[in-house]
């Protein structure tokens, strides 16, 4: 019998890009700086938190669908701590399956077929496919070059009666820019007299450089009673495999935000749960990430310096953006990511395909969360362009 017919929901997507790059730096042996994960295991601490509850008796099963009270109440804690608002961690919080279901559920929750969503491009490519899974039209507001920082009077005609939610990303992925507080009291200005809900995407939010802290809307008195704020644990404590975030809302949002989540992931690994519970008052392993991580920009800079790639600031996260332009006017971002990581034996990301229409700007995104000699080891290959 043949298959029956499927019409896509997405038909013009593929396989990401952060996969496409993978395999093939697999393929090629390259050293893969595409893909946004570290080549570093968590701290010491964590590891034998986890390992202890795996061997706990009742800690197998379900742990309750919005988290781990006593997780909750440690996160809770933590934004206290950082930014100044304690939420209720009965139900302000909501502990996912990683901050990338967070995104998801937030946005099944609230958009509806026709809701408009305002998007800053470049964005992560979950974003617009996401919206559009819900019946939703993303409006793609370009952040202007060289350091990639918000045009509030085009995000102000963009929005509408229709506009149902904003996307914000601080730090930023790709490109590594953040939001000052003037910002966010331009952005609270222009959503004042609306119904328009924010969607802040904070998982980066300890790495921030420089001296410089990072601005929640978690600490934001007017934006947090409209937001949902999404973290990280899998960035924070170097396990992106763990695929643990959590989600802070206030009661009516995290109220719908759950209704969802339930039928999506129901709970999160129970054991990993106490683990972080176990290590998040050990307040050092996160206070000391922008120290640990600026070290590693600092050496990857230096070590590029003489490869005639042109660096763009960096002033938080972890990926570095160069523009390649003197080296290969010729090629696209795409062509020259592909024998960037064939020919040179270093891959990574086109920042094209942080693009919905792929705009080319001839920049690439190198992520430098790994070790020395990883680093080391690609600036010697890149010095050869």
């Amino acid at each position: 019998m043949p298959t029956p017919p499927l019409l896509s929901k997405l038909p013009d997507v593929g396989t990401s890009i952060f996969s496409v790059m993978t395999q093939l730096a697999q393929d090629s042996g390259a050293i893969n700086l595409a893909q946004g994960f570290p080549d570093y295991d968590p701290p010491r601490p964590l590891l034998e938190a986890l390992a202890r509850h795996v061997l706990t008796p009742g800690h197998q099963q379900y742990a309750p669908m919005p988290g781990l009270p006593r997780l909750r109440e440690a996160i809770a804690d933590k934004t206290a701590r950082l930014y100044g608002h304690r939420p209720d961690a009965a139900t302000d919080i909501t502990v996912t399956s990683g901050a990338t279901e967070a995104l998801y559920a937030v946005l099944a929750a609230v958009v509806r077929p026709g809701d408009e969503v305002v998007i800053l491009e470049p964005a992560y490519d979950l974003y617009g496919p996401a919206v559009r899974l819900q019946g939703g039209v993303p409006v793609y507001v370009p952040l202007t070059l060289p350091d990639f920082r918000p045009d509030w009077d085009r995000v102000a005609q963009a929005l509408t009666p229709r506009t149902r939610l904003v996307m914000i990303n601080s730090p930023h992925n790709p490109t590594g820019a953040v939001l000052t507080a003037d910002d966010l009291d331009t952005l609270a200005g222009l959503l004042r007299d609306t119904d328009t809900l924010l969607l802040s995407d904070e998982v980066y939010e300890h790495m921030v450089f420089d001296g410089v802290p990072h601005r929640s809307v978690t600490g934001h008195p007017e934006l947090r009673e409209r937001a949902f704020v999404l973290s990280s644990f899998g960035k924070t404590y170097h396990a992106t495999g763990w695929k643990v975030g959590y989600c802070v809302a206030p009661p009516a949002l995290s109220a719908e935000l759950r209704r969802v989540h339930q039928f999506v992931t129901f709970s999160v690994s129970t054991p990993t749960q106490h683990a972080l519970a176990d290590v998040l008052p050990l307040t050092e392993l996160y206070d000391e990430l922008p120290a640990f991580y600026q070290q590693k920009r600092d050496l990857f800079r230096e070590l590029l310096a003489s490869t005639g790639l042109r660096l763009l600031p960096v002033p938080g996260g972890y990926f570095q953006v160069a523009d390649f332009s003197a080296l290969a006017p010729e090629l696209s971002d795409e062509q020259f990511a592909r024998r960037l990581t064939q020919e040179t034996g270093v891959a990574v990301v086109p920042l094209s395909a942080f693009y919905h229409n792929r705009h080319d700007d001839k920049l690439v995104r190198f992520c430098f969360a790994k070790q020395e000699e990883t680093l080391r080891a690609a600036a010697e290959r890149l010095r050869a362009l």
